[in-house]
């Protein structure tokens, strides 16, 4: 009889244990980020100083700093996890690449994400020079020069930043953003103003969204099995 009870005891434990040690349930994040009132017009670049710029945009180009669709959704918003993730949670650096290219003597993308010590791939599309400069705060610096067209540098960045400039100084026109993060959940809202974030762990967490001219908003969200949506919105300067 004791025999019979201790083996039930320690199924139950088993079981216990077993249950205690199942990962949390994980769902994504998705929303828009929205411009209230009247969209500004785009900037419009002129590239005469560089004869092959100038080639590639006759007319000149728009600017992708204030991008804003016809229904008021806002590209080139970064929405990252800004608070609730365990403090001493480690989490492993992607062994894909992200992609910034100078195509058409323009940063592409404009703005994007990448998490520390991330391969970032730097490319030259143009048949023109390019200087990319890094300035971050956090991080070293570098300020690299790219004559050769199809050209490619690969760099990381080993200190978390909101965000990191990047700038051209033979092209002033040209400037990009990337946030750079200690984990995977951040992402960058597209061209419908729409952002999704996926695999976050179930819990509260804080979100921030933020736009290089328009500034910052932050939104609670409790992510359970399967999906939590969060807007946001933003009114003009």
């Amino acid at each position: 009889m004791k025999k019979s009870i201790s083996l039930a005891m320690a199924a139950g434990l088993i079981a216990s244990f077993a249950f205690d040690a199942a990962p949390a349930l994980a769902g994504s994040i998705t929303g828009k980020v929205k411009f209230e009132g009247t969209p500004p017009e785009r900037r419009k670049i002129q590239m005469t100083a560089d004869p092959v710029c100038d080639k590639l945009n006759p007319g000149g180009r728009q600017g992708e700093v204030m991008v804003i669709g016809a229904d008021g959704g806002i590209r080139n918003v970064i929405v990252h996890v800004k608070e609730g993730l365990p403090a001493d949670k480690k989490f492993d650096t992607p062994a894909t690449s992200v992609v910034l290219d100078q195509q058409g003597c323009m940063y592409t993308p404009h703005v994007l994400t990448a998490q520390v010590d991330q391969v970032v791939e730097i490319k030259n599309s143009d048949s023109t020079l390019h200087n990319v400069h890094a300035m971050p705060t956090k991080s070293p610096q570098f300020n690299n020069a790219m004559p050769i067209q199809n050209q490619v540098i690969k760099k990381k960045f080993p200190t978390a930043e909101m965000p990191v400039h990047m700038k051209c100084d033979v092209h002033p026109w040209m400037s990009a953003y990337i946030g750079v993060f200690t984990h995977p959940f951040h992402g960058v809202s597209g061209a419908d103003g729409t952002y999704k974030i996926d695999n976050v762990p179930a819990g509260t967490y804080t979100i921030e969204a933020w736009h290089e001219n328009l500034g910052t908003k932050t939104a609670s969200v409790t992510v359970a099995d399967g999906a939590a949506t969060s807007d946001f919105s933003f009114a003009g300067k």
